[in-house]
């Protein structure tokens, strides 16, 4: 594992000389954080987890979607990429008010719509059904069995598939947890951080994952929905959003089953598991989960 005092040196002969002690930042999981200021500039460094490879993740995909992003002015630059780590410019920010992201939702909606609109082509694919394919794949080569809840996760997240297919896929973030969207301090507008798990996917599954990780309710989904399409959405696609919160469920379930066998963290990565299993059969046991996928396949 790439540690802070094996880059440093890289760090300051293209950014400047270390100024101060390097700060541990807090809530990621899967990587480790710090705020460093070098030369002029105050940065973020994000040390590569353990076995993220293992978990989909593609580096050059991350490094050109953060840095497209940032063109788009909805993340933070990128300053440097080694192997190991991903450095990007340092930004002020202030802990949202409680439900300040649903109440960007059109902000949001908006700046998602620009950056899969950006033509940009990512070398690596994010598609939900192949992720769960491989991640039961590296558990049984492990030796370990995939939980309980993995089996109807799977089913799920074929049946979703079989109505949206992956047809036309776009540049996505595909990880909009409420810690990935950051609020500048001073500022207004949105910055999203985080773009390891970007790649060429399915628009709607950011919308859903978006909505489902931050608890957006219907309301709120109509509002996104409107903000994305620039017009009301029909019932099928708010079919399909509603379809991709049950697949981002299943991804993070799946996501918490793995890392609890790769990951070095200190983290409860099996009850976070067991937290999404659960939300998701919840979902698929409700009658309007067949309603979604009749209506979204018309």
């Amino acid at each position: 594992m790439t540690e802070l005092t094996d880059i440093l040196p890289q760090l300051e002969q293209r950014l400047g000389p270390l100024a101060g002690e390097p700060v541990p930042l807090d809530g990621g999981i899967t990587n480790r954080n710090f705020r460093v200021r070098l030369g002029e500039g105050e940065y973020v460094v994000r040390l590569h987890g353990a076995g993220t490879g293992l978990l989909g993740i593609d580096r050059e995909s991350e490094r050109a979607a953060n840095a497209a992003a940032a063109a788009l002015g909805i993340a933070p630059g990128v300053a440097a990429s080694l192997g190991g780590a991903l450095v990007t410019q340092a930004i002020d920010v202030r802990a949202p008010a409680p439900g300040e992201i649903a109440a960007r939702a059109e902000e949001l909606g908006g700046a998602l719509r620009r950056f899969h609109d950006s033509g940009l082509q990512l070398p690596s694919t994010f598609w939900v059904p192949d992720l769960l394919a491989a991640y039961a794949s590296e558990l049984e080569r492990r030796g370990a069995a995939p939980p309980p809840g993995f089996a109807g996760a799977a089913e799920a997240a074929g049946r979703i598939a079989a109505a949206l297919p992956l047809a036309h896929p776009r540049p996505c973030h595909n990880d909009l947890l409420p810690g990935n969207i950051l609020h500048p301090a001073g500022e207004d507008g949105v910055a999203i951080v985080d773009w390891e798990y970007a790649g060429m996917g399915h628009p709607y599954f950011d919308l859903g994952n978006l909505s489902v990780n931050n608890e957006f309710d219907r309301a709120c989904d109509a509002r996104l929905l409107a903000a994305y399409l620039g017009r009301p959405a029909s019932p099928a696609e708010s079919s399909a959003l509603a379809l991709m919160r049950v697949l981002s469920d299943a991804r993070e379930a799946a996501w918490g089953m793995l890392q609890a066998h790769v990951s070095e963290l200190e983290f409860d990565f099996a009850g976070y598991a067991s937290k999404h299993f659960e939300r998701l059969r919840a979902a698929v046991e409700r009658p309007s989960f067949e309603e979604w996928l009749a209506s979204a396949q018309a």
